[in-house]
């Protein structure tokens, strides 16, 4: 078995090789449309399974906020902040992590085809296997947990009174679409992780399902060691506290410039550049589990 790993990691790194017709990229967009498609016609032949599964997806992630407002019926403010400022940094992050999740959701899954061998069976295909995992099983009931963060965040731009200007509107939407971004190079590297660990799907899920619940909470509340490393280390501040703060008019945690509102972008970009630089490291790896 460690030669069809070999013989796919040459496949991988040699992408002419199979690939003379279109882009890498190209076809593992290409590849990924047509898995998920059939994932979504399959689940569409039981359109009312669809139904109360996507709408339990909805409950179970609004009852998260339900506990929220819970809160605030025996407090005003929580960490110096309202329910609808707080109403915003949940609807950022659950929208963003949704968004990831809907398209990358399946990269935890990966562990386990690493530990009992059917990885290879993507490996041997003349197809991305980033594109091959990722659309595994796609889940289009997820689109609940979208539904409910844009239901959180439409309510707190609503109640808030915010001095809209051109850049704090400019700044919303981008906020969301890094922090997918974010969100999905942080599925990626943790999938990459699971190549040398095998056996780490909670690892990961700390740092994306952790990552969103600590995200909906002002950094006001946890302590600044905390705060510095998902700012510099983890940089999954940049998905929603830095550019909600800007839009909220607040100051920085950690005397951050301004101008940090505008990073995510960029941030999203270095994040990508080494997750995927984490997942060819892992697939060179990878040696099946033997003979």
């Amino acid at each position: 078995m460690a030669d069809v790993a070999e013989a796919a990691e040459a496949v991988d790194a040699r992408p002419e090789a199979v690939f003379t017709e279109r882009p890498r990229l190209v076809e593992g967009v290409r590849a990924y449309g047509l898995i998920a498609s059939m994932w979504l016609r399959s689940t569409m032949t039981y359109r009312a399974s669809f139904v109360m599964t996507t709408f339990g997806n909805f409950a179970a992630t609004f009852f998260d906020f339900v506990a929220i407002m819970l809160m605030f019926a025996h407090v005003d403010e929580l960490g110096g902040y309202s329910l609808p400022e707080i109403a915003l940094l949940y609807g950022a992050s659950g929208t963003a992590f949704g968004l990831a999740d809907l398209v990358l959701g399946s990269m935890d899954r990966l562990g386990r085809r690493v530990r009992d061998g059917t990885l290879d069976t993507l490996l041997v295909r003349p197809v991305p296997v980033l594109a091959q995992v990722a659309a595994d099983r796609f889940a289009l009931r997820r689109l609940g947990r979208i539904t409910q963060g844009l239901l959180v965040l439409g309510y707190a731009l609503v109640t808030l009174d915010i001095a809209w200007t051109p850049m704090r509107v400019a700044v919303v939407p981008l906020m969301l679409l890094s922090g997918a971004a974010i969100f999905g190079a942080v599925f990626v590297g943790g999938a990459a992780f699971q190549f040398f660990a095998q056996d780490a799907a909670e690892v990961q899920s700390s740092f994306t399902y952790g990552g969103n619940t600590l995200l909906q909470y002002p950094p006001t509340v946890f302590a600044k060691d905390l705060v510095r490393g998902v700012t510099f280390v983890v940089p999954l501040a940049f998905v929603n506290w830095l550019p909600a703060l800007y839009v909220l008019g607040r100051p920085y945690p950690l005397g951050l410039p301004e101008w940090v509102a505008f990073l995510p972008p960029v941030v999203a970009g270095v994040c990508w550049v080494l997750a995927g630089a984490a997942w060819r490291a892992g697939l060179r790896s990878y040696r099946s589990t033997g003979n």
